[in-house]
Formats: structure tokens, sequence, C-alpha cells
């Protein structure tokens, strides 16, 4: 099994600085991921949606990277691929919102699969706006076994 430090479960990594999101950035991630809801991508059609207003696609958060990027602060010494994602959606997030990231630890496990042991670490990252509103949800699974 790959070596990892129990005591980095429960530790909380704050990003540095929060993502300024803008109708651009959001145009650009929804032609990236081919969404085409008018919520998502027309302003006008968007108006008379339920949110009064353009809105971003929710898993816009997963572009942000935010586990990744707390793996690549601690240096655990074993390459990792990505094992999963669960995104849980609370509030729109809108043109104009900055976005602060705070990622922590929940658990590391082992598992043994058809391609031998395995270690997994889950890292759930919380996303706010501006107003310090919970605008989503994300855990991220990482998986590795020992070279």
């Amino acid at each position: 099994m790959a070596d990892y430090d129990p005591n980095l479960v429960g530790r909380v990594f704050d990003a540095e600085r929060p993502i300024h999101i803008t109708a651009k950035m959001i145009a650009k991630y929804c032609i990236a991921v081919g969404e085409t809801s008018p919520l998502y991508t027309d302003s006008e059609a968007a108006k008379n949606g339920p949110y009064g207003g353009p809105v971003a696609p929710p898993s816009i958060v997963a572009a942000f990277g935010a586990g990744d990027s707390v793996l690549r602060t601690i240096s655990f010494g074993w390459p990792r691929l990505a094992a999963g994602m669960d995104l849980e959606s609370v509030a729109p997030i809108r043109p104009g919102d900055s976005l602060t990231i705070s990622s922590r630890i929940e658990q590391f496990y082992e598992k043994t699969g058809r391609s031998g042991p395995r270690t997994f670490v889950v890292i759930r990252s919380t996303y706010r706006n501006q107003h310090g509103e919970v605008v989503a949800f994300m855990d991220q699974r990482f998986t590795t076994r020992r070279q």
C-alpha cells in the first residue's frame, strides 16, 4: 500500500485566492463540455429562467481542481489517478461571483481490486461566494498503488 500520514485526515487547505467568475469563463466552459442549456449560454433566455439571469453550470467547480491542488501541496511521493467525484450544487453560481475554496482531507482507505491493492484519499471541497454562502460541495477521490 502507499504510504500516507493518517494525521492528515481533517487537515484543511484554503485556496490562496478567490476565483472570479465571468460570463466569458462560463461561455468557454460551456463550449468545452458541450453544454447547450440556455440557462448557461443565453443571457436573454436566462432572464426568464428560474434564477432570473445567467448562471454557470454547477459542474464548473470541477474545473478548478481543488482536490488535485491539495495533493500537489503535500508530497505523498506516489502517482495518483482520479477515482471519482461527487458534486452537490447548493446555490447558483453567477457571473461576478468570487468563489473561495476550502478543501479538507476526509479519509484514506484501502481496497484490493482486480489490479491489486490500492490506497484511496477523499478530499471534500466547499465553495463559497463573496457573501459567504455555500454554492457547492465536491468530494473527489484519488487512488494509487505502490510502484
